[in-house]
């Protein structure tokens, strides 16, 4: 219990303890009071690298023109005398030495120690930790944030590995991704060092720690709210755009629909122009051959003076033929333009209700009336006129075929335009 060598070991680590918890006083009374004079070396020398380190942090805590100094030559002091028990070839010796030139600013031979570490050393992780964590600050004073961000991620991971709560890598690193804009890593990295802060009761971490959460946590915030907001936007914008390419496509739907609606018209107004053309010129052949015919045996009974044969020819003119057959040739050429015109009219009305032709019969006078609207024909009394009938009668027809029909009055004469050609 009484073992010398054991309290001194305990002493030195309780001064470990002290340091990183921020408490400079209690660290320099604690091993202030020790006599190492005896002790081995590998505690001696952890002895004067603490101290060393207390003088130094103690110099960065002041940042003073006056105190600084001799902090700092303090730890100098302090280094040596840990030196002076080591082997050149001894880790603490060379990290030490590269600790020493860093803080004097002998920044070509620390950059050489520390390197040589990293590069020629076999560390284990919380060797690494410390050197990577050294070694970024030289890189920090160069303004050299990629070279110290890769360094600090090095030192923390490998304090994650050796399980090492008290620690800088991890504040440092969150605060050179702050200063390069990655908020998001930055903010989960000064939580972890504030955990890391808290479960190992470093006080001078958790200032430094609390000094730069605020400011990280305040730009992340507003990062968020700034995409957030730009999301908005972006989202209102694409809603937008999505609602003017629906009612762009509606329209040229339309558009489209009408123009085939419209083409569809035309191709069928051709083909009944084309037949009916044709059908023109052969009821107007016929015609004339028969006006011919009859011109020719007036001329001869007026030569031959035979005054009542002409009077017999003209009374033997059969009007109500002429216009049955001039019914007859529109009946058939309509026909063949709307071949399935009867029967799509017939499913317009119930089964007792639809028209049966007579024998020979191609169509009746409801039926033509109605192919003559199908045809364009709107106007009642054009209608009249063709098919040799009062206005009156052909409203009566089409009135009673209206009244018999499962379809609406209003709508009746636009299903008939519905139908088909072939």
């Amino acid at each position: 219990m009484n073992d010398p060598v054991r309290i001194s070991y305990a002493r030195v680590k309780l001064g470990f303890i002290l340091l990183s918890s921020g408490m400079f006083k209690e660290t320099i009374d604690t091993l202030s009071r020790m006599r190492v004079q005896g002790l081995p070396d590998s505690i001696r020398v952890d002895y004067y690298a603490i101290l060393a380190r207390t003088y130094y942090d103690l110099g960065d805590f002041d940042r003073d023109g006056y105190y600084t100094q001799r902090y700092t030559a303090l730890g100098n002091k302090y280094v040596d005398s840990a030196k002076a028990l080591c082997r050149p070839t001894d880790y603490n010796f060379v990290y030490l030495s590269g600790l020493k030139n860093l803080k004097n600013e002998n920044t070509r031979e620390a950059l050489a120690n520390l390197n040589q570490l990293l590069n020629e050393y076999k560390l284990t992780p919380h060797q690494l930790a410390v050197t990577a964590s050294t070694l970024s600050y030289f890189y920090i004073s160069r303004n050299e944030p990629d070279q110290a961000i890769h360094l600090l991620a090095q030192a923390a991971i490998a304090d994650i590995i050796s399980a090492t709560k008290e620690t800088a890598a991890m504040s440092s690193l969150a605060e050179q991704l702050y200063n390069r804009g990655d908020l998001m890593n930055a903010y989960t990295f000064i939580q972890q060092a504030m955990d890391d802060a808290i479960f190992y009761g470093a006080r001078q971490r958790k200032v430094q720690v609390g000094s730069i959460l605020p400011v990280i946590a305040a730009a992340k915030v507003h990062n968020v709210d700034e995409q957030r907001r730009r999301w908005l936007i972006y989202s209102t914008a694409l809603t937008v755009l999505a609602i003017l390419v629906i009612v762009f496509a509606v329209v040229i739907y339309k558009q489209l629909e009408k123009l085939k609606r419209t083409e569809k018209a035309l191709l069928e107004a051709n083909t009944i122009k084309e037949e009916y053309i044709g059908y023109y010129f052969n009821i107007n052949s016929e015609y004339l051959g028969k006006i011919e015919a009859f011109k020719k045996a007036v001329e001869m009974k007026l030569i031959t003076k035979k005054l009542e044969d002409i009077k017999f020819i003209v009374n033997n003119i059969n009007v109500k033929k002429e216009r049955e057959e001039l019914y007859f040739s529109f009946d058939k050429v309509f026909l063949k333009l709307f071949p399935d015109f009867i029967t799509v009219f017939n499913s317009y009305f119930k089964e007792e209700d639809r028209i049966v032709l007579k024998e020979g019969q191609l169509m009746n006078t409801e039926l033509r009336i109605f192919a003559l609207i199908r045809m364009g024909i709107h106007d009642t009394e054009k209608i009249a006129k063709i098919l040799d009938y009062s206005i009156n009668t052909i409203y009566n027809y089409k009135a009673r075929v209206k009244s018999k029909s499962i379809v609406p009055n209003e709508k009746f004469e636009q299903k008939i335009m519905e139908i088909q050609t072939v």
